[in-house]
C-alpha cells in the first residue's frame, strides 16, 4: 500500500499581511497530481488543516476542492484536526464530503479506525485529533498533559489493534521528543504540564504520521513529520516543502521517500549593508522572492522598506542589525543624563541610548555645535 503523508496546510494563514490562499491552492493541486502519478492509495493530512478556528468561506472552498480532487484520483483521504483547527468546524465538513474522505475530529472515537484493504489485507488508520488535556478530563480524568493524553490514546489504539489484527498507521498532532521547532512559528502545545510526547508513545503501529512541526523530520524510520506544504515564515525558508510517500508491504513499514512540492515564491533572508542590497547585481536573483532584509549599517537608515520595495516588490520585512554595535557603557541612560554637564553631553547620551551605543560622529558633532550655539545666541537676544 502506498500512503502520502502531509500535514499543516494552514489554509487561511497570511504571510506578513499577504494572503497565501492562491499560492497554497497551486501547491495542493501539485500534490494532487503526485497522488495520481504515484498510484497513492491513502492520503493522510495530520492536522492544522485550517489556520484558525473560524476560517473564511474561501478556506472551506479550497479544502473541499482539494479533497475532492484527491478523491477523484481513487485515493482514500484521512484528515485529522490540529491545535489551530476547530474540531467542530472541521468535523462539520465530514457529512458533506463523498465516500472515501474521512474527517476524524472526535477524541472518543480514537480507537475506531478507518480500514483500507489491499492485496495483503487490511490496514487500520487511527486518527488522533489534537487532544487538549483540559477539555478531556470528562473522558480521561487522569490525563493532565500532552504526554498523558497521547499515551492514553495510543493505549486505545493498541487495544483495538490487538483485537483486529493487521497492519496499522497512527496519525497524531503533537510536539514529539527529538524535534526542533521553527522559532516563533508553531504555537506551543502545552496544557497541564509536560508538552513533549516521548517517542516510545507511538510503539506498536507500523507507521506514525505526525503533524505540528513545519519542517520535515524523521524521529525513527517509521515515525515522521512531513511539515507544511508552503513556507509560512522566514524562519523556515531553508526547509524543503513536500510530503512523505510511505510504502507498506505485507509485513508492515517498507520505507519512505520524499516528494518535493513546488515553491511558488522563494523565502529569502539577506544580511548586508543596505546600500549593497539596493545596488549590488548579485542580488538580482532575489527580486521576485519574499524577502527579509537584515541591514547591517551602524546606524538606522531612513525609510528602508520603501527603498527596498522599489527593487524588491515582495520585500516583507526589514530589520536593523548593526554588524558591530558599539560597546555599551555600564551606566544606564538615566545615569548618563544625570551626569551630563552640558547640552552637548545630554544629546550624546540620548544618541548612545537610541543608536545601539553609537554616539555622534565628527560631522554630527559639528552640526550639533552649530545648532546649540545658535540656540544660545537666540536666548541671549530674547
Amino acid at each position: 500500500m502506498r500512503i502520502l503523508h502531509t500535514s499543516d496546510w494552514h489554509i487561511g494563514r497570511t504571510f506578513h499581511g499577504h494572503s497565501t490562499l492562491d499560492a497554497l491552492r497551486g501547491v495542493l493541486e501539485a500534490l494532487t497530481r503526485q497522488v495520481s502519478e504515484n498510484d497513492v492509495d491513502v492520503v493522510i493530512v495530520a492536522g492544522d488543516v485550517f489556520d484558525s478556528a473560524a476560517p473564511a468561506a474561501g478556506c472551506y472552498a479550497l479544502l473541499t476542492d482539494v479533497l475532492r480532487g484527491i478523491a477523484d484520483t481513487g485515493a482514500q483521504v484521512v484528515v485529522t484536526s490540529g491545535n489551530h483547527d476547530s474540531a467542530a468546524r472541521l468535523g462539520f465538513q465530514a457529512g458533506l464530503l463523498r465516500d472515501g474522505i474521512h474527517v476524524l475530529t472526535d477524541p472518543s472515537a480514537v480507537g475506531s479506525p478507518v480500514t483500507v484493504t489491499d492485496a495483503a489485507g487490511p490496514v487500520h488508520f487511527y486518527g488522533i485529533p489534537y487532544l487538549e488535556p483540559a477539555l478531556l478530563r470528562h473522558l480521561w480524568p487522569e490525563a493532565r498533559s500532552q504526554a498523558a493524553v497521547l499515551d492514553r490514546a495510543m493505549g486505545l489504539v493498541r487495544d483495538d489493534l490487538a483485537a483486529r489484527g493487521g497492519r496499522s498507521v497512527a496519525i497524531a498532532h503533537c510536539f514529539a521528543a527529538g524535534v526542533e521547532p521553527t522559532p516563533h512559528l508553531e504555537r506551543d502545545i502545552q496544557q497541564g504540564g509536560l508538552d513533549v510526547v516521548p517517542l516510545a508513545t507511538f510503539a506498536g503501529v507500523d507507521y506514525t504520521a505526525l503533524g505540528h512541526i513545519h519542517g520535515r523530520q524523521q524521529l525513527a524510520p517509521s515515525v515522521r513529520y512531513a511539515g507544511a506544504p508552503l513556507h509560512y515564515s522566514f524562519g523556515e525558508g531553508d526547509k524543503p516543502r513536500g510530503s512523505w510517500l510511505v510504502e507498506l508491504d505485507a509485513d508492515g513499514f517498507a520505507g519512505a521517500s520524499w516528494l518535493e512540492l513546488p515553491v511558488p515564491r522563494p523565502v529569502v533572508t539577506l544580511r548586508a549593508p543596505l546600500a549593497d542590497v539596493l545596488a549590488d547585481p548579485a542580488y538580482d536573483r532575489f527580486e521576485q522572492a519574499w524577502l527579509c532584509v537584515e541591514y547591517t549599517d551602524a546606524l538606522p537608515e531612513r525609510d528602508p522598506m520603501r527603498r527596498l520595495q522599489e527593487r524588491f516588490p515582495f520585500c516583507a520585512k526589514v530589520v536593523h542589525v548593526p554588524a558591530a554595535a558599539a560597546e555599551r557603557e555600564s551606566l544606564t541612560y538615566v545615569e548618563r543624563v544625570r551626569a551630563a554637564r552640558s547640552d552637548a553631553e545630554l544629546v550624546e547620551a540620548f544618541l548612545v541610548h537610541v543608536r545601539e551605543g553609537a554616539g555622534a560622529d565628527d560631522r554630527e558633532r559639528e552640526l550639533l555645535a552649530d545648532v546649540l550655539d545658535e540656540r544660545v545666541r537666540v536666548e541671549a537676544l530674547a
